[in-house]
């Protein structure tokens, strides 16, 4: 295996993109748990151009291999060396000469296929890059991939071939040198499945290195090396595929596994070591140009680029998707319907007002304004894993992500939030006061939204998938319900339920919303029946600072967010 060698930024073998990477596999180990060996000492080399294939049973290591190769998740033991490079020491220098595509579909279905890769190209490609060269990246992607004619379609609408293809071009954007992907074959059928190998052979015959793993015997043919693995993660043979057949004695890629997972092997066709037989003279340039910046290693796009780019991108998700920007609207107008519905008019009467109602229209709205924050962000993160672990992988930033979340959700969020104060006023549920007096309900009203955001955020990025959010909706509102003090008064608690009240945002927004309101002006005279009696129990909830509500909530928000970036960090960081 050659020696590794220190990388200098104007080290032109990982920038230079006119060929595919040399990969070299040596002794790579790895254990899956206390004894269960995946990998078992894997060494292999693959040179540019180079179309290969990982195969083997169910359980033989085909996926960890090729992440470890990938440097997705590096084995524990071993190495992987790019053009004599160690890569192990020099990752993050060349995750942008890699395309990695998954199983899972990388990419947000209610885009258009041309956004689609606009998207990628402006979020991957060098800071600097203009947008003449994001737009030729763009065309030459669509062109190699056979998808100029379904560039303003939305990706919800290709078959799973033209899917699998788009996941392809957003890789294939940034003009990677290596592409690695998992089993980008399955559940094709057998024509969409030829016709996807066809485009990986035109990729690898550009210069291209490309390495896969498949269950598909027919993908085999196209290829130029098959490696099969055996069970525990050994290397049973590597070869030529019309090799293996030979080696194995048989007539059918298919018959092999069972060799296989008996325990067969052979010698491989081609050591590690030497030269493969398909040599490349004159490596192609490939389809997509190479963007450079000048001399030496191109820079990432910064935080703020970033920020923008995404902000953008979630803004465009948001008008594409009319279902959810239904949702997202509709459901507030039927909570304030239900307001309307619920209460009387004149609950804040000052000639005869009704301290019940007053109360509970209090409380409602403040658990309204915490109730459009969870739900707005309870599927934001978990629906976007799979591209946000590949997108993090080339060097997206975590707070980037998050800021533009909240940036694109939060002016939506104050709408909603002006338009519920507007209507119950206008219906009379809330009472005449003055413009300063709502401009305080909205600030309280848009911290607990912010707060419950940010809540809604971190429990998105700790669940496995969106039905698991649906369940937690229900598990974070009744503690906001029940230890606010909306529904029993927090001085009348138990000790444990007064110290929950302590971390439970809603009951700090409905402490400031009665302050903002007055209710202990408007509820303590005479004429408002029981109202001295409410106001005792809830002791002086309503005569505190509002800016001390404020700044709990502000200081809660904060707290969710870095809980939140931390937790997405964890779920889709790299190593």
């Amino acid at each position: 295996m050659p020696t590794a060698i220190a990388i200098q930024p104007e080290d032109t073998r990982i920038a230079d993109t006119r060929h595919g990477l040399r990969i070299d596999v040596s002794g790579l180990g790895h254990v899956a748990g206390r004894a269960h060996r995946v990998l078992d000492g894997i060494t292999f080399s693959v040179s540019p151009g180079e179309l290969v294939a990982i195969v083997g049973g169910s359980g033989a290591g085909k996926s960890t291999l090729l992440d470890a190769v990938a440097g997705i998740r590096p084995a524990a033991e071993g190495c992987v060396a790019f053009d004599g490079v160690d890569a192990d020491e020099h990752r993050a220098a060349f995750r942008t000469a890699l395309g990695y595509v998954p199983q899972d579909d990388i990419i947000h279905r209610d885009l258009t296929v041309e956004a689609t890769l606009r998207y990628a190209a402006r979020l991957r490609l060098p800071e600097g890059t203009s947008i003449d060269a994001i737009d030729a990246a763009v065309a030459s992607t669509l062109a190699t991939l056979d998808l100029e004619h379904r560039a303003g379609v939305r990706v919800a609408a290709l078959s799973g071939g033209q899917r699998k293809r788009v996941c392809i071009g957003v890789e294939l954007v940034t003009a990677p040198r290596a592409f690695f992907l998992d089993e980008p074959t399955s559940g094709l059928d057998p024509a969409t499945a030829a016709g996807l190998m066809r485009t990986l052979r035109r990729l690898a015959d550009q210069g291209s290195t490309v390495v896969l793993t498949t269950h598909g015997t027919d993908d085999l043919r196209h290829c130029d090396r098959v490696l099969f693995l055996a069970p525990g993660g050994r290397l049973a043979f590597d070869g030529a595929p019309d090799e293996a057949l030979g080696a194995f004695g048989v007539g059918a890629f298919a018959d092999i596994y069972d060799r296989v997972a008996g325990g067969a092997s052979v010698t491989p066709a081609r050591r590690a070591n030497e030269e493969p037989a398909r040599r490349m003279e004159t490596p192609p340039t490939p389809a997509v140009p190479a963007v450079r910046q000048g001399d030496g290693a191109p820079r990432a796009l910064g935080p703020l680029r970033q920020w923008a780019v995404l902000s953008r991108r979630n803004v465009d998700l948001l008008r594409s998707s009319r279902l959810t920007l239904a949702i997202m609207l509709g459901s507030p107008i039927l909570v304030i319907a239900m307001f309307a519905t619920l209460f009387d008019p004149g609950a804040f009467n000052p000639v005869d007002p009704h301290p019940s109602s007053a109360m509970m229209i209090t409380y409602w709205m403040a658990f309204a304004g915490f109730f459009f924050g969870l739900t707005y962000g309870l599927l934001q993160v978990v629906t976007e894993l799979p591209i946000l672990r590949r997108e993090r992988f080339v060097h997206l930033r975590v707070g980037p992500y998050l800021l533009a979340k909240v940036a694109v959700l939060l002016p939506v969020l104050l709408g909603v939030n002006v338009f519920m104060l507007v209507v119950l006023r206008a219906l009379d549920r809330l009472p005449d006061a003055s413009a300063a007096t709502y401009v305080g309900l909205t600030v309280t009203l848009m911290l607990d939204a912010l707060a419950a955001l940010a809540l809604g955020l971190l429990a998105s990025a700790a669940v496995g998938d969106p039905a698991q959010a649906t369940l937690a909706l229900p598990m974070l509102c009744f503690p906001a319900v029940l230890f606010s003090g909306g529904v029993l008064a927090v001085r009348s608690m138990a000790l444990p339920g007064e110290l929950l009240s302590l971390v439970t945002l809603d009951r700090w927004a409905f402490e400031g919303l009665g302050a903002q309101l007055d209710l202990p002006g408007r509820l303590s005279g005479a004429r408002a029946a029981g109202g001295p009696a409410f106001l005792a129990e809830h002791g002086g909830a309503f005569s505190g600072s509002v800016l001390l509500e404020w700044l709990v909530l502000a200081a809660f928000s904060v707290l969710l967010l870095a809980a939140a970036a931390r937790m997405i960090d964890r779920r889709t960081g790299t190593s």
